[in-house]
């Protein structure tokens, strides 16, 4: 009798799990990696599974190009079409966790006018993830003796599975081939 139970249960929890359910192999999603957001919420790599979203990576205290990412990010946002614009999801991961804390954030979001839900800053839990996660999106940096960072400057697009399906380094300007990357990523989600 136990092994017929147990066999049922086999049988109805192994129909939750499809073939549909994993993740492509060349999802950035496949990491496990703990994030905590601006409003101090943690949550884990893979829950931005099934969102479209433009990400990159950025440090609040950088004054020159880190602006220009977030600047760029907003255009290409306006720029999509409105019917589709509130299924974009943008996310920012800092470079710099030791200095970023849930508080900095919050107030960097507050001051650049960058509004939830479409808008996430956030930091990794461990600070060894931020390396894995410029790695998983392609995106170089370290920092420098006086504590500022050099750094790629490229907006990547993922897919709703995580997979990255475009990626600009056209900064300060609306890269049309960009926008139409996320509005066909969009299209398929």
């Amino acid at each position: 009798m136990k092994r017929l139970l147990l066999s049922l249960l086999l049988v109805v929890f192994a129909g939750h799990v499809s073939a549909d359910d994993a993740l492509p192999t060349d999802s950035v999603y496949q990491a496990n990696i703990a994030l905590v957001d601006q409003a101090g919420q943690p949550w884990h790599w893979n829950e931005r599974r099934g969102h479209v979203q433009i990400v990159s990576m950025f440090y609040t205290s950088c004054t020159m190009v880190c602006p220009m990412i977030v600047d760029t990010m907003k255009l290409t946002a306006q720029h999509v079409s409105s019917d589709k614009r509130d299924r974009l999801h943008l996310l920012l991961v800092s470079f710099d966790p030791a200095t970023d804390s849930v508080a900095v954030l919050r107030d960097y979001a507050r001051q650049r006018k960058l509004p939830t839900p479409a808008w996430t800053l956030a930091r990794t839990a461990q600070r060894a993830d931020t390396r894995r996660v410029a790695a998983l999106l392609g995106l170089q940096y370290r920092q420098l003796p006086d504590g500022d960072f050099n750094h790629s400057s490229e907006l990547v697009l993922l897919d709703a599975d995580g997979r990255i399906v475009g990626r600009t380094s056209e900064m300060g300007r609306v890269d049309p081939d960009f926008v139409r990357a996320v509005e066909q990523a969009l299209s398929r989600e």
